[in-house]
């Protein structure tokens, strides 16, 4: 709403969300991250037909939920979707607790702004500036000095994280890797059942 306020533009709800639905950067497979983002919002046609719509999200991991953002948008009958993201591109594993994806499955991994903005659809991308987040934190709070920013830059603040253990992440958390363990996890299963 603040950032329809600075724009002098009218802030509209234009997607109905389901809140049923969990966080779809995190489910295993892409077919089912696509499902889910169907699932878990509903567009409102009104607020798109004929009309430039910004539409802002927190972040873009995957990219899977923009893409499915921006093509519902365009379905809807919006003219021209551009994309804010509040958040600097994700380009780095999270290694201090959230199960996110591997680097390689991150849509800003090796991708420029103008890369990105062309695999989700949008006409143009805007994302937030690591400085001027990290400024307006601190004026929040002039008491934080350090941040873990190490998704958007790379830099770990335990510095102790080094390109190997980074490669075993990497293999752990990557889909083909889920999908080879839930094979696996199957298998036992039926194994268990037999005997």
């Amino acid at each position: 709403m603040q950032l329809a306020h600075e724009l002098e533009v009218k802030y509209s709800e234009g997607l109905i969300k389901n809140r049923y639905i969990a966080r779809t950067f995190i489910m295993p497979g892409q077919k089912q991250r696509k499902k889910s983002v169907r699932q878990k919002l509903s567009t409102i046609e009104l607020e798109f037909k004929g009309k430039n719509v910004l539409l802002v999200d927190d972040s873009i991991v995957r990219g899977t939920t923009s893409q499915q953002i921006v093509q519902m948008a365009r379905d809807a009958g919006a003219n021209k979707v551009f994309f804010a993201s509040a958040a600097p591109p994700v380009r780095h594993p999270n290694v201090y607790g959230i199960d996110m994806s591997s680097e390689k499955e991150f849509i800003a991994h090796d991708r420029d702004v103008d890369q990105i903005c062309q695999a989700i659809g949008a006409d143009k991308l805007i994302y937030q500036d690591l400085d001027d987040l990290i400024w307006c934190v601190q004026q929040g709070n002039p008491n934080i000095t350090e941040f873990d920013c190490s998704c958007f830059n790379g830099e770990y603040v335990t510095q102790d994280i080094d390109k190997n253990y980074l490669d075993q992440i990497e293999s752990l958390r990557s889909d083909s890797a889920k999908q080879k363990n839930n094979t696996n996890e199957s298998s036992e299963l039926i194994c268990n059942d037999v005997e």
